[in-house]
């Protein structure tokens, strides 16, 4: 099963409080910190949503 490697490139300051949330769901606390997420539906509609925050590299 493929893996998904996801960085938080830019601040959530500012950010609407859905995606801020949506941050936090991904596991994501810190500015550049990483998390490794199976690549499914969930994963791919939570990075949707926060796309202009995130990069997104599969593993």
């Amino acid at each position: 099963m493929a893996k998904l490697q996801i960085t938080l490139t830019k601040s959530v300051i500012g950010s609407k409080p859905g995606q801020r949330k949506t941050v936090e769901a991904l596991g994501l606390r810190k500015t550049n910190q990483t998390v490794e997420h199976a690549d499914n539906a969930a994963i791919r509609g939570m990075l949707t949503k926060v796309a202009h925050l995130v990069t997104v590299k599969e593993v």
